[in-house]
């Protein structure tokens, strides 16, 4: 088990985009992950005439089965009820890490599956990341908190951006 932190810059190489190889092999325990997946930042779904960026990146182990170890997802939404819940009920708050967002993380289940989650929220944004399988014995919920911050200031503005313009 590789017990190093998550990298403090993004930097590459990437898979979809703007997530760090390094940290997703750290976080999952697989150094030649399966990738699927892109974001989409200029054209995005269209909702209420507004365009917003849209996308994910999945991780699969890439033998046997195939599972999926981690999921990253950014999607239009207005969640910002939902992360207040979560945090009512013990998640913990994620620290400012993109202006006008707010967010949570934590582990799901009993803490012992390796299974954890972090999301943020903007008014118009969700981005979701969901590390299915967890590597045992590292601090799952504190790496997708993580790779929240190294992300989401990449992610998150051009969603932002991207949704105060229309579609052709």
């Amino acid at each position: 088990m590789d017990t190093r932190a998550l990298p403090a810059t993004a930097a590459p190489p990437f898979v979809c985009d703007y997530i760090p190889l390094e940290a997703v092999r750290l976080m999952t325990g697989i150094q030649d992950p399966l990738v699927k997946g892109d974001f989409d930042l200029t054209a995005g779904q269209e909702v209420d005439g507004k365009t917003y960026a849209t996308g994910g990146c999945y991780v699969y182990r890439p033998t046997g089965d195939k599972t999926k170890v981690l999921q990253i997802s950014l999607a239009p939404a207005d969640s910002t009820d939902e992360v207040q819940q979560e945090i009512d009920q013990g998640a913990t708050p994620l620290p400012d890490i993109v202006p006008g967002a707010t967010g949570y993380y934590g582990t799901v289940g009993d803490g012992n599956s390796g299974k954890a989650i972090a999301v943020l929220v903007t008014q118009r944004d969700e981005l979701l990341v969901d590390l299915i399988h967890g590597v045992k014995g590292r601090d799952n919920a504190a790496d997708t908190a993580a790779l929240m911050k190294l992300i989401a200031p990449k992610l998150l503005p051009a969603a932002t951006a991207s949704a105060g313009e229309s579609k052709d």
